[in-house]
């Protein structure tokens, strides 16, 4: 498996100017201790950097420890996700990441079933959206179209078709892995296939494909395997 690379997104940003602007309230604060009254004319560094301070530091709290809202980039996702559509991320979920580190503050785990947004781990600058279906030891297999995990296929109850314009022809379904229940839109006239690749090194450690169309994999200890 490729170790984690360390990204540089907006949060990244906001924190160095976050760093900036506090330095400027800080020394701002300090000279106003000395003087008499505040002048009625401040300086420009401190219009720009200290009075924005408060402002920049409440964004970046917000986006780094409380919620984010990335774009979804791709159709692997489809219907349930569509291309362009924006999520809300709960960061308190699992805990929030310290800038310029791969270290978190952990406040929860990751469950099956999640729907997860993460660095692509050989291209930080990608973020991924994807399912969570194989924990840490989890024998996951793909075979005729469908996922099981330890030997259990997911149980998938229709509830019944798409009402939205966009939906017709498609199917709502609940699905039930592990603890939780989720609700998806299926098309049924897509057939599953997931194919592997093998030549990465971290797969093949740890995967082995029994057709075009077919694998099982056991994820390792300290990683999760993700699908869409």
């Amino acid at each position: 498996m490729q170790a984690l690379q360390i990204g540089f997104s907006i949060n990244e940003v906001l924190f160095l100017v976050t760093l900036a602007t506090g330095v400027c309230w800080a020394v701002w604060r300090h000279r106003l201790r000395r003087l008499a009254e505040e002048p009625a004319k401040k300086p420009l560094w401190v219009s720009f950097g200290a009075e924005l301070f408060v402002v920049v530091a409440m964004m970046f709290t917000c986006r780094v420890a409380l919620a984010d809202w990335p774009k979804v980039p791709s159709g692997s996702m489809e219907p349930t996700l569509r291309v362009g559509d924006y999520l809300l991320v709960n960061h308190l979920a699992y805990g929030p990441r310290l800038p310029f580190t791969n270290t978190a503050i952990e406040l929860g785990k990751p469950q099956r079933g999640d729907v997860v947004v993460f660095r692509y781990p050989l291209d930080v600058s990608q973020f991924y959206v994807k399912r969570l279906v194989g924990l840490p030891g989890d024998r996951v297999a793909f075979r005729n179209g469908a996922i099981s995990i330890n030997g259990a296929p997911f149980d998938v109850q229709m509830i019944g078709d798409g009402q939205a314009d966009e939906d017709r022809g498609q199917w709502m379904v609940r699905e039930t892995a592990g603890a939780g229940s989720r609700t998806l839109k299926i098309n049924p006239f897509v057939q599953g296939r997931l194919a592997l690749n093998l030549s990465d090194p971290g797969l093949a450690a740890h995967c082995r494909a029994e057709a075009a169309d077919a694998w099982e994999c056991t994820v390792p200890a300290g990683h999760y395997m993700m699908l869409g």
